[in-house]
């Protein structure tokens, strides 16, 4: 057998066996997933509730959310309860992810990749736990203040559902700008110094974001553009603090 037979048979095994391990850990995470999912299904009425509560505590007396299809009062408590799965799920589904691409990582790299995940999924459920004690209640309060004199405000339960969980994710993932930081300037796209000229750029695209994830008013626009700026701000010292050689290349840049 020629060299190139056995590099050939080499690679094609290499491929079959990181094949063969990211399969190991999708189905590691699907029955992570699966088992928190059979776990909340008993308690799917009880979630429900406690995720509508902030709109059922600002409704009108005598209002309260209905259904207006069939299987809504069946299934929106099931889709609930595997929403919350994947989120309880995530510090399992972050560390699988991890875990697959550690191999190729220097160790230098490895001991960076610990605390930025760690930190992503503080930030992460930062960020759900913000939208629902802060961002929910305001929110709510204005959408059914604004109401027109003789509309009765009657959530669908199932909208109201998936327009929550879009701002759960909205929030979670906004969050992740000082994480999302570091990786830039660790990958060497950039430098804190160069970040720190890019501030007025951030804050609107920072209400930008807010205005594209978030419904149509000031307030929770505001709520969401506030916090991502301010993470900003905790990105760069984060990356000062985490990413070695920065203020090198920053002192190359400019002898440059």
């Amino acid at each position: 057998m020629s060299s190139a037979d056995k590099n050939s048979g080499l690679g094609e095994g290499t491929l079959l066996s990181h094949l063969m391990e990211l399969r190991n850990r999708l189905l590691k995470m699907v029955i992570t997933v699966l088992v928190l999912f059979i776990c909340l299904v008993p308690f799917a009425d009880t979630l429900f509730t406690l995720v509508a509560e902030p709109l059922m505590a600002r409704l009108p007396e005598g209002t309260s959310m209905i259904a207006t299809q069939v299987a809504s009062p069946f299934l929106t408590p099931f889709k609930l309860s595997l929403a919350i799965a994947v989120f309880l799920a995530m510090p399992m589904l972050l560390y699988q992810g991890w875990a697959f691409v550690a191999p190729g990582l220097y160790k230098h790299e490895r001991r960076l990749v610990m605390p930025l995940m760690v930190s992503s999924i503080f930030l992460f459920y930062a960020g759900v736990a913000f939208a629902y004690f802060v961002v929910f209640p305001l929110m709510f309060a204005f959408f059914t203040a604004v109401a027109p004199t003789g509309v009765a405000v009657m959530t669908d339960i199932s909208a109201y559902l998936d327009f929550v969980l879009a701002l759960f994710f909205a929030f979670g993932f906004a969050f992740e700008v000082p994480v999302a930081t570091v990786l830039a300037v660790w990958a060497g796209f950039t430098t804190p110094a160069k970040l720190g000229q890019k501030r007025p750029y951030v804050l609107l695209g920072a209400f930008v974001l807010g205005m594209l994830l978030t419904p149509p008013d000031v307030i929770s626009q505001t709520l969401l553009a506030v916090p991502v700026y301010i993470l900003f701000e905790a990105g760069i010292i984060m990356a000062r603090v985490m990413v070695p050689g920065h203020r090198e290349v920053e002192a190359q840049q400019r002898e440059s």
